[in-house]
């Protein structure tokens, strides 16, 4: 069974997009999250980056770029837009419940990337550790100490030094421009 979000223009335009007439779920996934830019910006708000300029920043993307990716991650229901400030209009962005959802799918991107790209001598670019029993939980989608499934609201995360050092690096270059 489909959930659709709340806030859909209607259910049959998000259990068919208009460039998959497919039953197949994964082509129906990969039509709203199946570029680089869209994962990356995912990646962004699941670290808790929600203004615009911190996702374009460490994304590396263009502004067009990241607001058709925000544009569509809104109309798709994965994202919602949220004013926090007036004078000028300044919005944040913040995953609803479908994009929350997507947590599991990112940590298994996380686990592969990690298991299958990297040398021997890279460690982990994030390392979290699982709240409720206070280790580190591995790779997932479960907790290797606990056995208990991880949810994004129970993770805390710490970026090793040298991704924390490139993502500084990527800020500091975008204020020198």
């Amino acid at each position: 069974m489909t959930k659709m979000p709340k806030n859909s223009s209607t259910q049959r335009e998000l259990a068919f997009p208009s460039s998959s007439q497919t039953l197949c779920p994964i082509a129906r996934v990969q039509d709203v999250v199946g570029d680089r830019w869209t994962v990356l910006v995912l990646r962004e708000l699941f670290l808790g980056n929600r203004r615009f300029e911190e996702i374009q920043i460490q994304t590396q993307a263009t502004p067009q770029m990241v607001a058709s990716r925000l544009k569509k991650l809104e109309s798709d229901g994965l994202v919602e837009r949220r004013i926090y400030s007036q004078r000028p209009p300044r919005h944040e962005y913040c995953l609803t419940e479908m994009g929350v959802a997507f947590h599991p799918v990112f940590l298994a991107l996380r686990a592969w990337g990690e298991t299958w790209f990297k040398s021997n001598d890279e460690e982990v670019a994030i390392q979290y550790i699982h709240v409720p029993c206070g280790q580190d939980p591995g790779l997932g989608p479960d907790c290797r100490s606990c056995a208990k499934v991880m949810r994004r609201g129970e993770l805390s995360a710490k970026l090793s030094a040298p991704y924390g050092a490139e993502r500084q690096a990527r800020l500091d270059a975008f204020k020198g421009r």
